[in-house]
């Protein structure tokens, strides 16, 4: 048995001009929870895409269990679930009835189909809703039953694109307990946001990506820690933010400080020292402080720190 039981090397993609997906590589444990991270646009369906066979990379190589993609794409296949962003239900049938309907498409038949279709309800936690159809539901709840129908074949790697969009905070809580019940018995799961509270929750390991590019593989642990002692966002009129970098990276609480348009971004040891020591200097050139925000270590954060831009944006 293998301990890797994803491995992508080298994945390319690109379209006309464009190149979104430029050189990704990580391998995924047999039973990990692995977080791909990003803002909206970075690559990260496109990379899924790739992985579940939906897309052709024009470079790269992808393994599952041992098998090779190009050699061997319908028994991988057969080994994973998808969950794309979009919703494939029909909104006049019953959830039941939507189960039925795709595990037949997956060659499940009789009672082991029922017993199936029994368990990833109970999974999702809508068992008591089966029998109403799709329509009636809320956006958490059908997207609760996405992540059902992806089940139902008892994939051996579960792709999750973004399942938390749009979802309500009772049917996100939900999600969250499915997914880590499904954590605790072993699934290996593909997990895909731009919540970092998400994948500080839910990972063992992440990925952040951006712009098409992996800048940083860790668990959520070592990432923030790497951080240090959080971090300081400040907004100050053009002509001070030069002589307020250069000073600041005398001041002993400052880590790195660096110019990104109209603040400085800053990394500190200790914040509430480092936050200190820039308000002296602002006040002694009287320069106008036109922002002002401190972050706590996170994996948000990290990400500020290495893209000087939100993960929402």
């Amino acid at each position: 048995m293998h301990d890797v039981i994803l491995s992508v090397n080298e994945l390319k993609k690109s379209y006309a001009e464009k190149t979104v997906v430029n050189g990704i590589s990580f391998d995924i444990k047999r039973g990990e929870v692995f977080g791909l991270l990003g803002p909206n646009g970075a690559g990260k369906t496109t990379t899924i895409s790739m992985i579940s066979g939906l897309i052709i990379p024009d470079v790269g190589r992808i393994q599952v269990d041992g098998l090779d993609f190009s050699e061997q794409a319908n028994a991988i296949k057969a080994k994973l679930g998808l969950v794309p962003q979009e919703l494939a239900l029909y909104p006049t049938l019953s959830a039941r009835d939507n189960l039925l309907f795709f595990g037949r498409i997956y060659g499940i038949r009789g009672k082991m189909l029922r017993e199936r279709v029994d368990s990833v309800l109970d999974i999702v936690k809508l068992a008591d809703r089966a029998k109403d159809a799709i329509q009636t539901y809320s956006g958490g709840m059908k997207r609760r039953i996405n992540i059902a129908a992806g089940l139902l074949h008892q994939p051996d790697v579960l792709f999750l694109d973004e399942p938390t969009v749009g979802v309500d905070p009772q049917s996100r809580n939900a999600i969250f307990e499915s997914l880590e019940d499904l954590k605790r018995q072993g699934l290996t799961i593909l997990y895909t946001t731009h919540y970092m509270e998400e994948a500080q929750r839910l990972c063992d390991r992440v990925a952040i990506i951006d712009q098409g590019e992996i800048i940083a593989l860790d668990t959520p642990r070592n990432l923030i820690q790497s951080l240090g002692g959080g971090m300081i966002r400040l907004g100050l009129n053009n002509g001070h933010l030069d002589t307020v970098q250069r000073r600041g990276k005398l001041v002993s609480a400052i880590k790195n400080i660096s110019r990104r348009d109209d603040y400085l971004l800053v990394e500190t040891h200790k914040a509430q020292d480092a936050l200190m020591g820039l308000l002296e200097i602002t006040n002694q050139l009287d320069a106008r402080v036109t922002s002002l925000e401190v972050l706590e270590p996170n994996l948000e954060t990290v990400f500020l720190q290495m893209t000087g831009k939100s993960l929402r944006e």
